[in-house]
């Protein structure tokens, strides 16, 4: 069948096998080569996210960058150093061993609708089983009304892969645009919408420890008491000197409240982009 086995003969019936082979081959070789240099683009980009997440990470503020387990109550006065990442800290598990669980029944926290059913990322984004196992993820009550209505929402396409603390979605508003983290690592497999209530619907790549290093219970009204406080102190930072609350809850239409107030600034903070 082949020029270099011993009475090989060129005829029509050879040719044209030889011909579909080759073809098949080259096809094969040709998506080897595609997936190689897919998973070398994903990698690069896992590696370049993971870079910027930790350099951003660094410059946070220290109010920003407390532990969760200060948001419980278990622990006084103690920084994260896991960028977040609860899966890698040590001394989390020895925490939790120690915790006593109280599951948190409002849904209510300054104003602000958080379900208690879902788990929170400190970027303002919410994770939720579903019952195929997969999760839905969107923005939680407190980042959609600090953002207000976006003039678009840019999604990762379908297919694509998400990592934890890497670029999750991109909000766009006239006067700002906003990099929202992931909560999880996993493949996009469907798009929402503000309508639905959830941006992405994901498959997880390790369902067993996918929501380790959510918010949940108790830590949640903790810490959505301490965002009140930071976006305070954004608003003061950027010369507005603002007063947002009344009587514990961010006032009304705040945007056209404060229009000369720097967003792009205020919004990067409280979404963790330094």
């Amino acid at each position: 069948m082949f020029p270099w086995v011993y009475e090989f003969h060129w005829t029509a019936f050879h040719i044209t096998f030889l011909t579909i082979f080759f073809l098949i081959f080259a096809a094969v070789v040709a998506t080897v080569i595609l997936a190689v240099r897919r998973t070398q683009r994903a990698e690069q980009l896992h590696t370049m996210e993971s870079i910027q997440w930790h350099s951003d990470f660094e410059d946070l503020s220290p109010t920003a960058r407390i532990c969760r387990h200060e948001l419980s109550g278990n622990v006084q006065h103690r920084m994260c150093d896991q960028g977040f990442d609860c899966r890698s800290c040590l001394v989390h598990p020895l925490l939790v061993a120690k915790q006593t669980k109280t599951p948190m029944l409002q849904f209510e926290v300054h104003g602000f609708t958080m379900p208690p059913h879902r788990l929170y990322h400190r970027g303002h984004m919410w994770v939720q089983q579903e019952n195929d196992g997969t999760y839905k993820v969107g923005i939680d009550d407190f980042g959609t009304r600090i953002i207000g209505k976006p003039y678009s929402v840019e999604l990762p396409p379908v297919g694509s892969r998400l990592s934890v603390n890497g670029k999750g979605m991109l909000v766009k508003r006239s006067d700002a645009n906003i990099r929202i983290l992931s909560p999880i690592d996993g493949e996009v497999i469907e798009h929402g919408d503000s309508e639905k209530g959830w941006y992405l619907k994901v498959k997880a790549d390790n369902p067993e420890n996918v929501m380790t290093h959510l918010l949940k219970g108790d830590e949640v009204p903790n810490w959505i008491t301490r965002e009140m406080d930071r976006l305070q102190i954004s608003f003061a930072t950027s010369g507005v000197g603002a007063t947002l609350a009344d009587g514990g809850e961010l006032v009304s239409d705040f945007h056209r409240h404060y229009p000369k107030a720097d967003w792009d600034g205020i919004l990067g903070q409280m979404f963790l982009e330094a």
